[in-house]
């Protein structure tokens, strides 16, 4: 499973177990063991043939045969998409500070968004295991998910890089968060216990305790899983519903948040195929449509959304385009004016690059191309779609790609940046 955010089937025996984690060294930083929970090696627990589940090849609607697998070269400065705003702009980092060989904390940098260049800025210390960020709507404060056994999460004030505190999510292994619209309310996820929780933000941007928390405990477990495994809280563009992917039910469930009192109400449910394990979405930006990651049986899919009802319409499987015989997909990227996605497959370590048709209903595999590191946890787009960065747990790298505009084309920047176990990079 992440997120954010490893994990794909659960171990015989019982409980998560720690896996060594033995990427390669590409700018200094090695690979490292991960804490259990969700971010452990898919990888680890049994194998898993691709080509086995219909649909894996790209059967699905809307699929179609990729080109033959791109290949990332530099990119010139200020090639690709439109101008983008001058100086330097921050980029910060998640990893496992309980990891060997992990952080110490949030890693802060920096990045050029015209050359994609990262410089380094020091750490935010005092935030264990930070695995996945997102930021204030207001651009003023960082939240991370500690993911540990104790689920929690914590809120940084950017402007000097202050700890506000860590409020506990009443669950285990918190995986991802993210910030309602509002700017009201941190929602967030627990891969351990399968449950989502709701924090409210004070003006200062500090959290409060918790308002809110549910389970998921319909349905049963998918194949290979022995519980609920909560991977991601999101709030649709309209602002009306709060989406939350489930990979150990095989279920997208849909809540209406109560903006007054911070409690979630289910709404809706949406199943995927038996198996499929659906670790994270990302929304089209016309709100209609979104692309659904399975990690567990290696597949995408688009999904219809109904922003009256909050009801999720997930389609047919369709390809990752990935050649590997074991492979993970972690994560959708959209550019902001919808016309090209990008997947991040851990174990194929490539990214795929798909046309957008038909108004968002559609997805067409163009081709992959080399992520210049070793299992990309996550992927993320500067606010212009400019530049992609890709962070690399294994290897402890994060690479940075230049978008084209037009044809969505990748190009590798320069050199990854090291990053001890990255797992999360959210540029601004």
């Amino acid at each position: 499973m992440g997120g954010q955010m490893g994990s794909g089937t659960d171990e015989p025996g019982g409980g998560w177990s720690r896996r060594r984690l033995m990427g390669v060294v590409l700018g200094g930083a090695a690979a490292s063991a991960a804490p259990a929970g969700c971010a452990e090696d898919p990888g680890s627990r049994g194998s898993k043939s691709r080509g086995s589940s219909s649909g894996g090849s790209g059967s699905g609607a809307g699929s179609a045969a990729p080109e033959a697998r791109e290949t990332a070269g530099s990119a010139a400065p200020g090639s690709g998409s439109s101008a983008s705003p001058s100086g330097p702009r921050p980029l910060y980092l998640g990893t496992y500070t309980s990891a060997e060989g992990g952080g110490r904390g949030i890693g802060v940098a920096s990045y050029d968004p015209v050359s994609g260049r990262i410089t380094g800025g020091g750490t935010i210390t005092g935030v264990p295991d930070p695995s996945y960020l997102a930021v204030h709507p207001d651009g003023g404060t960082l939240y991370a998910a500690n993911e540990r056994a104790r689920g929690a999460v914590t809120a940084v004030r950017l402007s000097d890089r202050t700890v506000l505190g860590s409020r506990a999510t009443g669950g285990a292994h918190t995986c991802h968060v993210s910030v309602h619209p509002g700017g009201r309310w941190l929602l967030s996820a627990d891969y351990g216990s399968g449950t989502v929780a709701v924090h409210p933000i004070d003006a200062s941007g500090a959290l409060g305790e918790r308002t809110d928390q549910v389970t998921h405990r319909r349905p049963a477990p998918g194949p290979g899983q022995r519980g609920p495994h909560a991977h991601q809280v999101v709030t649709a563009p309209d602002g009306g519903h709060v989406l939350a992917v489930d990979l150990g039910t095989d279920t997208v469930y849909s809540y209406r948040l109560d903006e007054r009192n911070g409690t979630l109400t289910e709404v809706a449910r949406a199943g995927t195929r038996a198996g499929a394990g659906p670790r994270h979405l990302a929304f089209h930006p016309g709100g209609r449509y979104a692309y659904l990651a399975n990690e567990s049986d290696d597949t995408v899919a688009v999904c219809g959304y109904d922003a009256a009802t909050g009801r999720l319409t997930i389609g047919a499987p369709q390809s990752t385009g990935a050649k590997a015989a074991t492979n993970y997909p972690a994560q959708f990227a959209v550019t902001p004016d919808g016309a090209h996605a990008f997947l991040a497959n851990r174990g194929d370590d490539t990214l795929a690059r798909y046309a957008v048709e038909a108004d968002g209903a559609r997805l067409r595999l163009v081709g992959t191309v080399p992520v210049a590191g070793d299992f990309p946890r996550q992927i993320a787009l500067s606010p212009d779609g400019g530049l992609l960065f890709a962070a690399n747990q294994r290897s402890g790298t994060v690479g940075v790609f230049r978008v084209d505009a037009a044809s969505g084309r990748l190009r590798l920047t320069g050199e990854p940046f090291a990053s001890p176990v990255a797992v999360c990079a959210v540029p601004l």
